[in-house]
């Protein structure tokens, strides 16, 4: 075996090691973070049925459609794996109501806030 085939074995074992404990480094913190964020979500999806229960306009298929189209003009091309509702702000009336949608797309976490009217469900700037 020549020099040349050694050092590129070892690169090689090396890039596969730093690989592996990136992914393991990763899977550790999805874990820590999991359980209090898993909460965090059903208390927003309770939280969006005892306002739907209370008033009409609640259709989380159609908050979910503005989301992800406010995502879409914000980052285009982008793919985003998961959407979460994470926050529900049901205030009297429609005009104040508001929904925090969590957007994320593998490496970073975009947040989507939806204001109300009487037209329906809209993004606010910046999402």
């Amino acid at each position: 075996m020549s020099v040349l085939e050694i050092v590129l074995i070892a690169f090689g074992v090396l890039v596969l090691l730093l690989f592996v404990g990136g992914l393991i480094a990763r899977r550790r913190h999805d874990e820590q973070l999991a359980p209090d964020y898993l909460r965090h979500i059903a208390e927003a999806d309770n939280a969006l049925e005892q306002a739907r229960a209370a008033d009409r306009g609640w259709h989380r298929e159609d908050m979910e459609a503005v989301a992800r189209q406010a995502l879409e003009r914000a980052h285009p091309g982008v793919t985003f794996e998961r959407l979460h509702l994470v926050l529900v702000d049901d205030r009297p009336g429609v005009d104040e109501d508001r929904a925090h949608f969590e957007a994320w797309d593998g490496d970073r976490v975009c947040r989507v806030v939806l204001t109300r009217s009487d037209a329906g469900w809209a993004a606010e700037a910046g999402a």
